[in-house]
């Protein structure tokens, strides 16, 4: 066992598992006698204010614990009750520090890590934030979920002879959607051309890709099911929004200044929020935040050679917003997508919306920090105000006589 210098003298750590909590206190006391303490709690709710009470009793410098899944939240909640901020370390960070005795005890030894100094807190938001990440990461799965049945409905309308998505750029846009619905309602046909809207498709192509020869009572029954089934998640998912950016109202000016990046709309400025927190200095810098999103390249090297560069394991949830941002802005004209096109002939599609990613992260990062809106360097933003505004001010000028109204023939 290697000797490691203490730091502080009063450590709590906490090892969390799904139906008990064993926790461990190293005290020093003033004459140098350290006191070493265990005890169990269990994970319900007044064994969890018992932990709160005991540590308080302690009154520890620093209580730490690792990040065990989701159960790690319920006695941070207790402790952070009470007044005392937990650092939430993670695992890897435990395990690379060598040195560990095989008999001794988790809760032990992340103690006498954390009286070394040798643990570094993870990032945890704020009360708000956490719970509004409930509502955010289940609308990203029922995002998914409904996506998964659209593509379900398409099979089954292509398995019937129903070739709309031929004809059709988008078979849930609104008038293809209607045109599905009626398909289903086993309407007459001249009524279902009538739900063409502003389809370009003509009467004759959509005549002859909504065929209904094969479209049997089994087809049109689970068309129906999965078409409910999606409405319904539609519904679940605005709710969802309406809740999200009601909670968010303290935060309009940060969701603002999001929604000036190419990429990003008023949702997915939300859904990063609560993610990330509105306060960049919880991270230190850019790298630190790229790195605990796991969207930075991996720095992998030895003897000079430089090996893997893959992404490592990080916060899942904020890296697929990143690339659905980045995948938007690659579509639009600005500077971030020449960048994507400059990366995309060397690196190919998905590795460019990553590296697209890492960047629109740490412009994020900068913009948060220093509360200043997105400049893209490809766009006059001058030259586009005057292009949107010159007939109005011209209009004014006239009407109050600073310029002379054009003569007419």
């Amino acid at each position: 066992m290697m000797d490691l210098t203490p730091m502080h003298r009063r450590v709590i750590a906490l090892d969390v598992h799904q139906a008990k909590i064993t926790a461990c206190a190293v005290v020093e006391n003033d004459d140098g006698w350290v006191e070493v303490t265990k005890q169990d709690f269990g994970a319900f709710k007044r064994d969890r204010r018992a932990l709160a009470q005991w540590a308080l009793e302690i009154r520890p410098e620093v209580v730490v614990m690792e990040s065990t899944g989701v159960y790690w939240k319920s006695p941070f909640a207790a402790l952070e009750a009470v007044g005392i901020t937990a650092w939430v370390v993670n695992a890897r960070h435990v395990k690379a520090v060598p040195g560990r005795k095989t008999d001794m005890a988790d809760a032990q030894w992340l103690a006498t890590l954390a009286r070394a100094g040798l643990l570094r807190a993870s990032f945890i938001p704020p009360l708000l934030m956490r719970q509004l990440r409930l509502v955010a990461r289940q609308r990203q799965k029922l995002v998914g979920m409904c996506s998964a049945e659209k593509n379900r409905l398409h099979k089954v309308l292509v398995d019937a002879g129903i070739r709309i998505n031929v004809v059709v750029a988008d078979i849930h846009g609104a008038s293809a959607r209607a045109m599905v619905k009626a398909l289903i309602a086993d309407k007459p046909m001249h009524e279902v051309l009538d739900c063409k809207g502003r389809l370009r498709a003509s009467r004759e192509e959509l005549f002859e890709a909504l065929s209904t020869e094969q479209f049997s009572d089994v087809h049109r029954f689970v068309a129906e099911e999965i078409m409910q089934h999606i409405e319904q998640i539609e519904q679940r998912i605005a709710r969802l929004d309406a809740r999200l950016l009601q909670g968010l109202k303290a935060y309009e000016p940060q969701l603002r200044l999001l929604q000036t990046i190419p990429g990003i709309d008023l949702q997915g400025a939300s859904m990063l929020l609560v993610e990330i927190g509105s306060d960049m200095s919880s991270f230190g810098s850019a790298e630190r935040l790229a790195s605990w999103v796991g969207i930075c390249p991996g720095n992998n090297e030895s003897a000079g050679k430089r090996k893997s560069g893959r992404i490592r394991r990080g916060n899942a949830w904020v890296r697929r917003l990143l690339c659905e941002f980045a995948q938007a802005a690659a579509r639009t004209r600005c500077a971030l997508k020449a960048k994507f096109d400059s990366l995309a002939i060397r690196k190919g599609h998905k590795k460019s919306v990553v590296a697209l990613a890492h960047k629109m992260l740490r412009t994020i990062y900068a913009m948060l920090s220093t509360g200043s809106h997105y400049q893209d360097k490809t766009v006059d933003y001058e030259a586009l105000s005057v292009a949107r505004n010159a007939p109005r001010w011209l209009k004014m000028l006239r009407k109050h006589g600073f310029i002379a109204a054009p003569a007419t023939a």
